[in-house]
């Protein structure tokens, strides 16, 4: 059976299971998060960019008030902005400070590019007069890595990561840490699963977080036009084999490759479903068919807002 929690570098334990606060609705956070920590989720996955920190952290204080949970109970994750790469220990404080915590479990550089400064926590993506993605090209991702790795030293962050980043960009990264990153956030699901790039982390002992696991279903197709693996005719056999509905077989196939997974959903129905995924096991050969799905189908492409595709 997969394990319920990864133990990261960094010696804290971080639960294989987690809920992304993506795209969720500002006035439904609190209701999804207390609905969350009632079905059992103890990680929660957040970023400044997702302009709703305050509202997550408004939950969470009135989960510890209540007694519904305590602080120490919980995993916490938020994420370094593009436009903040020159203002690491600023940004990690602004979302402290709406996130109402003294602390963050794990706190991650959401893209690797810095990007026009718009103001700590403003989260801006500028575009220059060309329509194309402001870049700054005095920050480098080695610069940023330190300002991370100052929050460690400062009691802010109890462990750094990445996200986003791909082989070449990871193992500079490992050549210049002080402090090696924990997690590599990435996009990966059965359409998308970049084994080189999972093993690579594994291998080097970078715990792989699959933010998309699902694909992106309903959000992705929405933003980007994209297929989810969800209606694979491949995913819906099996899953009707297992008794499991096709997002509960998809998560699970992620755990069984040692990743965490961080489902996003704004229904709570949905939130039950995808937590109940610790009873069944794929078998080695149905792991082989999901595995011949691959299609390196990016569902979540940037290039849309930002003029310019940062993958290419």
């Amino acid at each position: 059976m997969a394990a319920t929690a990864t133990k990261l570098s960094s010696g804290h334990e971080m639960p294989a299971v987690g809920l992304g606060v993506w795209r969720m609705d500002s006035a439904a956070v609190r209701g999804l998060i207390h609905s969350a920590l009632r079905a059992g989720y103890r990680h929660f996955d957040c970023a400044a960019d997702y302009k709703n920190e305050a509202e997550v952290g408004d939950a969470l204080a009135e989960a510890f008030e209540t007694g519904l949970v305590k602080r120490e109970d919980l995993f916490i994750t938020t994420k370094l902005w593009n436009s903040d790469h020159g203002h690491v220990v600023e940004a990690c404080k602004d979302s402290l400070k709406k996130l109402r915590l003294d602390y963050l479990d794990l706190y991650l550089i959401h893209f690797p590019v810095a990007t026009k400064h718009t103001g700590v926590g403003t989260t801006g993506s500028a575009l220059g007069d060309d329509g194309v993605l402001d870049i700054d090209t005095t920050i480098t991702l080695e610069t940023t890595w330190h300002a991370m790795e100052d929050l460690v030293s400062m009691g802010l962050v109890r462990s750094i990561g990445i996200s986003n980043y791909d082989i070449f960009l990871t193992r500079d990264c490992l050549a210049y840490a002080k402090i090696k990153p924990a997690v590599n956030q990435i996009e990966t699901h059965p359409y998308f699963q970049r084994d080189s790039l999972v093993k690579f982390c594994q291998k080097h002992g970078i715990s792989v977080t699959a933010h998309t696991p699902l694909g992106g279903s309903t959000a992705n197709t929405e933003w980007f036009g994209s297929v989810s693996c969800l209606d694979d005719p491949v995913i819906k056999s099996l899953a009707e084999k297992y008794g499991k509905t096709p997002a509960q077989l998809v998560l699970r196939w992620g755990l069984q490759r040692n990743t965490v997974v961080i489902p996003k959903t704004s229904k709570v129905e949905r939130l039950e479903e995808n937590f109940a995924v610790f009873d069944f096991d794929i078998s080695v050969e149905d792991m082989e068919k999901i595995k011949a799905l691959d299609r390196n189908y990016r569902t979540n492409q940037p290039a849309k807002f930002w003029g310019s595709n940062l993958y290419a």
